[in-house]
Parts: structure tokens; C-alpha cells; sequence
């Protein structure tokens, strides 16, 4: 047995989640699940349908993004993922979908606002949009600049990325990450969820109110930190 078979495992069952989620189609998708100790993650094969994948067709792959076990090549996005494992030491996980609703709002360049208190349960700021990628950026190594334009995006916001687990990138398509594949796949279905919220509500009422300070603060607290009562 491959002393990686732990995360092969858990990047199949992961990534086999996102079409059960409707949050892809076809091949539109990857998760990654890491081992720091070893310093590797796994990550789903290019252009590989999710029907015909399986645990030993996972490919291990380093932080620098070199393939280090695996007869296949790894997902087209597998720098990007590489650069997040690399500078950002607290996740476990990363999953890239081109979920409808969230695809929507990267492609109108806007952060989601933050209308209701579904958003505000998980996250209590706008999910932000990474501004299109720069021609030198994109001419240069994509996928590996795609990483650096979502960790830009999160520091020029002031953002942690341990409290602001999901982004979009502008053009492109969500990523969202988390301490391990549980969460990170969990964040891509409540981002996908929120992006349709969102589309709805200004549809509904163009000029709808930003949800307000009191309520932001209410709803994450009850979910989240030292004070929290919501679940068993």
C-alpha cells in the first residue's frame, strides 16, 4: 500500500462529491487534500471523468507542484493549488469548481454582498473577487500566477484566509479551501449557495440593503468562536 493512500483516499471521496453537489460537470473541477508532514498533496487527474476515477488514479504532487507518485498528470490547476499549500501553512484542502451561480459572479468581476444571514453565518464580509489576471501574468506561468492572484486579492483586502475560507477569481472561477477536504468541499457548496442567493435577491430588489452590522455579527458568533450555541 502507498504510504500516500490516506489522502488518495480522501481526494477521491472529495472530489466525488462534487458532481453528487451539482457543482460540476463533466471534468469543470478538482480537490486536493495534503499532507504536511510529508509535504505532498493529492489531486485529481486532468481531463479524468469522475465516473472512471479512483483512489489509485489520484496523483501526488508536492508544494513546488512536481509530481511525486502517480502514473497520470495531475489537474491542469495543480500550481495553483501548489502556491496556496505553500503559503498558506493551515489548510488542508482546496477545491476549484465551475459552480453556476458563483461562476456567474467571477465572470461580472463583483464581490457577493452580503444580503442575508446564510452569508453571514459563514463568512462576514462581501466573498471577494480577485480582479482579472494581469497579460504579463497570464503570459507567464498561469496556473501558478492563479495562486498568487488569490493570495494578492486576500492581502490587498486584509483578509485572513483562515476566516475567509472561499474567493472568486475574476473571469475564471471559485476556489475555496479549508483544514481538510470535509470543509473545503462543504465551502464550495455553501459559496455556490450563497452566489444563488445573491443573483436572486438583486433580481428581486436591485437596490436590496446589505445586511446590517448587528445582525453579521449575531449570526457568525452563534456559529463560531468561544461564545458559540448553534449545533450540539
Amino acid at each position: 500500500m502507498s504510504i500516500y493512500q490516506t489522502i488518495r483516499e480522501a481526494a477521491f471521496e472529495a472530489n466525488m462529491k462534487l458532481p453528487r453537489l451539482g457543482l460540476v460537470l463533466f471534468t469543470f473541477g478538482n480537490v486536493s487534500a495534503a499532507d504536511r508532514d510529508k509535504g505532498v498533496f493529492a489531486i485529481k487527474p486532468s481531463g479524468v471523468p469522475y465516473e472512471l476515477l479512483s483512489p489509485a488514479k489520484m496523483v501526488i504532487v508536492d508544494f513546488d507542484g512536481k509530481t511525486v507518485e502517480g502514473d497520470l498528470r495531475p489537474s491542469s490547476d495543480t500550481l495553483t493549488h501548489a502556491v496556496l499549500y505553500k503559503h498558506w501553512e493551515h489548510i488542508g484542502a482546496i477545491v476549484h469548481t465551475h459552480s453556476t451561480y458563483a461562476t456567474a459572479w467571477c465572470q461580472s468581476q463583483r464581490s457577493i454582498p452580503i444580503y442575508g444571514t446564510t452569508h453571514a453565518d459563514h463568512c462576514t464580509v462581501h466573498i471577494p473577487c480577485a480582479p482579472p489576471m494581469e497579460d504579463h501574468m497570464i503570459a507567464g506561468d498561469y496556473e501558478y500566477q492563479t495562486g498568487f492572484q488569490i493570495i494578492q486579492c486576500m492581502e490587498k483586502q486584509g483578509l485572513s484566509y483562515q476566516e475567509v475560507e472561499m474567493m472568486l477569481v475574476g473571469n475564471h472561477a471559485p476556489f475555496t479551501w479549508g483544514i481538510d477536504t470535509d470543509k473545503a468541499v462543504y465551502n464550495s457548496a455553501v459559496l455556490e449557495s450563497i452566489a444563488k442567493m445573491a443573483y436572486l435577491t438583486e433580481q428581486i430588489r436591485a437596490d436590496a440593503p446589505h445586511l446590517k452590522d448587528s445582525l453579521i455579527k449575531k449570526h457568525f458568533e452563534r456559529k463560531h468562536g468561544p461564545g458559540s450555541y448553534y449545533g450540539q
